[in-house]
C-alpha cells in the first residue's frame, strides 16, 4: 500500500485552488487568504481558503486537486465550503418525532399513529366466552384496541414522581402533612393507585393534577394553622329600617304560688276571679271589721300556710272560699243591721255574707 508523501507539484497549485473557490463563490471577496493544504492521499491534496461571507465565521473554502502517476499537470477534484475547527455548526438534525417535548402539541395538532409504541400493548379482543369477556372489559378495562404496557406504566409513574408533584419539591418538603392523609385526595385504580392520587382541592397548586402519596402542600384537609386575625377593620352592621318584624306579646302568666291583694272598703263587696292556684287576700277597711267576720278569718287561719304568715289586719281566702263568698254577696240583698246608728246613710250598710 502506498503511503501519502509530499507532493510539491500538487502543493504548488495554490492559485489554481484560488480560481476554483473564487469560481463557487457567490461574492469573489468571500475568498479569503489561504491557510495551507492537507495531503488527502497520494497525489491527492486539498487546498484551504479562509471563509469571509457573513454568518460563516470558521468556515473554508476547500479545493481538493490531484495528478496521475509522473504527471506534472494539476487537475481539481472537487470544491466545497466545509466547517473549521471552531466554526459555528448548526445543531444536529433529529427526526421530528423525536423532537416534540411534553407540551409542544397545541390546539388542532395530531400526532402520527406509531404502531410499535413500546408504552401500549395489545387490549382485549372479545372471545365470545362471557365469563372471559366480562372479566376482561368490565372489572380489568380492556375494552381498547391497546392499553397501557407495563413499560408505559413504569416511565409514567417515575416521570410522575420525580417531576414536580413528587415528595422532593420545595412545597412537600415545607409541609406539615402528606398527601396520602388529605381528605381531598381521590385515589387510583390499580398499581398506579398504591403510589398516586389526585388533588381535588381548589385552593392548592395541584388541583386536578397527579400527586404522590407522599406529596404534600400548604392546603393540607387537617392543617393546625388558625386564621390569623384581620387587620381590617370589621364593617358597621347593615339595619334594614324597611322590614318590621312583628313580635307576639304574651300576657303575663301569674306564677302558681302568686298571691293576690285586694283591699275591700268598709261595707264594699269584692267580685274576685281568682286562678286554680291563686291565693286571695282580702284586706279590710278597719281591723274590727275583720274580727266582725270571725267564721272567715278562723277558716283563713287554718290554713294560714299556703299563703303564708298573714298581717294581723288581713284575711287570707283560699280561691274556692272567695268564690263562694263572692256569689253569695251578689245573690243577697243588702239588709239594715238593726245596731246601726239611727241616720246612717244607706250606701253605709254593710252586708256580712255570713248572716
Amino acid at each position: 500500500m502506498a503511503v501519502a508523501t509530499k507532493d510539491a507539484v500538487l502543493g504548488n497549485a495554490v492559485d489554481l485552488a484560488r480560481e476554483v473557490a473564487i469560481g463557487i463563490a457567490e461574492n469573489p471577496a468571500d475568498v479569503g487568504e489561504h491557510l495551507g493544504h492537507v495531503v488527502e492521499g497520494e497525489r491527492l491534496v486539498s487546498h484551504r481558503f479562509a471563509c469571509l461571507a457573513r454568518g460563516y465565521r470558521g468556515w473554508e473554502w476547500t479545493v481538493t486537486v490531484a495528478r496521475v502517476p509522473r504527471g506534472r499537470t494539476p487537475t481539481v477534484c472537487e470544491a466545497e465550503l466545509l466547517p473549521g475547527d471552531d466554526a459555528i455548526l448548526a445543531a444536529t438534525w433529529v427526526p421530528w418525532s423525536e423532537r416534540l417535548r411534553p407540551g409542544d402539541i397545541g390546539p388542532g395538532d395530531v400526532l402520527p399513529f406509531r404502531a410499535d409504541d413500546p408504552r401500549l400493548e395489545p387490549g382485549w379482543t372479545p372471545t365470545g366466552d362471557d365469563e372471559l369477556d366480562s372479566v376482561a372489559i368490565d372489572e380489568l378495562a380492556l375494552a381498547r384496541a391497546r392499553v397501557l404496557s407495563p413499560q408505559g406504566r413504569d416511565e409514567a409513574a417515575e416521570r410522575w414522581y420525580r417531576g414536580s408533584h413528587g415528595p422532593t419539591t420545595a412545597g412537600s418538603l415545607a409541609a406539615s402533612a402528606a398527601c396520602a392523609s388529605c381528605g381531598f385526595l381521590v385515589t387510583l385504580q390499580g398499581s398506579l393507585g398504591t403510589v398516586f392520587g389526585v388533588c381535588a382541592n381548589e385552593w392548592s397548586p395541584d388541583d386536578g393534577k397527579v400527586v404522590s402519596l407522599d406529596h404534600g402542600c400548604g392546603a393540607h384537609s387537617e392543617t393546625e394553622a388558625e386564621a390569623p386575625p384581620s387587620d381590617w377593620p370589621a364593617p358597621d352592621p347593615l339595619i334594614d329600617e324597611m322590614r318590621v318584624e312583628v313580635v307576639a306579646h304574651a300576657a303575663p302568666v301569674p306564677a302558681a304560688d302568686e298571691v293576690v291583694v285586694v283591699e275591700a272598703a268598709a261595707g264594699e263587696a269584692v267580685v274576685v276571679e281568682a286562678g286554680a292556684d291563686e291565693t286571695v287576700v282580702v284586706v279590710p277597711a278597719a281591723a274590727d271589721e275583720a274580727h266582725a267576720d270571725g267564721a272567715v278569718a278562723d277558716e283563713a287561719g287554718a290554713d294560714e300556710g299556703v299563703g303564708g304568715e298573714a298581717a294581723a289586719d288581713e284575711v287570707v281566702v283560699e280561691p274556692a272560699v272567695a268564690a263562694e263568698l263572692v256569689e253569695e254577696a251578689l245573690l243577697e240583698e243588702p239588709v239594715a243591721r238593726d245596731d246601726a246608728p239611727a241616720g246612717t246613710p244607706a250606701a253605709e250598710t254593710r252586708t256580712d255574707p255570713e248572716q
